[in-house]
């Protein structure tokens, strides 16, 4: 079966020159983008109920780009004006960039890791005396609160936002002949939305081992996996499959 149209479970690039259009254009297919969760913020009430009060930290976790409009918007609802001797911890240098939205990033005290959560490990140990907040979603992954646990460092979790399931009625009658997914998120918004979904002839594809877990708990044939050695971004991988079924 050829492979002629795509349904990705994220928002579009906002890039121009994305690897997706690349692929559309090489390959001749046609590649949708469509959210299958979606992030939502809580109230400044939710947070207090959560006994966090900002002014106890010294230092903020950002994992994300969502952790950073979170924590700042959470900061203006209860008119806490973030102190410029605040330090942030970045998972990774596109979160560190995302946070001059906010600061002045030459006059602050940012400190970033490579791209993995552990990356980070050696500067809360050289920060072992800062009070921590790590402003998350209501799903984390297990790694993270047991690194800090085991670093021994003072740190608290709130959680600023949520992840929700996307509506996603209106594609009950359209059909894709690759979905693909990022996250155990994606999976479960599909099964929620359509849970008499039939794979059929439809192919999955995963990116990372939770989201693999995810697809084959849920009794899905997975047909495309990223990363791998040979294919370390998703749309390598698309190409890949595509150049071996679209050429037969």
């Amino acid at each position: 079966m050829k492979v002629k149209t795509i349904l990705v479970s994220q928002p579009e690039p906002k890039m121009e020159n994305s690897p997706y259009s690349r692929l559309i254009e090489k390959e001749k297919v046609k590649v949708d983008f469509r959210p299958f969760i979606h992030v939502e913020g809580v109230d400044a009430k939710s947070v207090r109920q959560q006994k966090i009060d900002l002014t106890n930290y010294s230092a903020i976790i950002l994992t994300s780009r969502n952790a950073v409009d979170h924590f700042f918007r959470i900061s203006e609802e209860m008119r806490f004006k973030v102190p410029d001797s605040m330090k942030y911890f970045c998972q990774s240098e596109a979160v560190a960039y995302y946070l001059q939205k906010y600061v002045v990033y030459r006059k602050r005290k940012i400190y970033v890791g490579k791209r993995n959560f552990q990356d980070l490990q050696p500067l809360f140990k050289k920060y072992k005396d800062e009070s921590y907040l790590l402003p998350s979603s209501d799903v984390l992954k297990q790694d993270t609160p047991e690194t800090l646990d085991q670093l021994g460092i003072k740190w608290k979790r709130g959680i600023f936002y949520k992840t929700v399931i996307s509506d996603l009625s209106d594609l009950r009658n359209v059909y894709y002949d690759v979905l693909v997914f990022f996250s155990p998120s994606g999976i479960e918004s599909l099964l929620k939305n359509f849970p008499d979904f039939e794979q059929k002839e439809t192919r999955i594809a995963v990116f990372g081992n939770s989201t693999v877990d995810a697809a084959t708990e849920a009794g899905l044939r997975i047909d495309i996996k990223a990363p791998t050695p040979e294919t370390p971004s998703m749309t390598m991988a698309l190409q890949k499959y595509i150049n071996s079924v679209n050429k037969k």
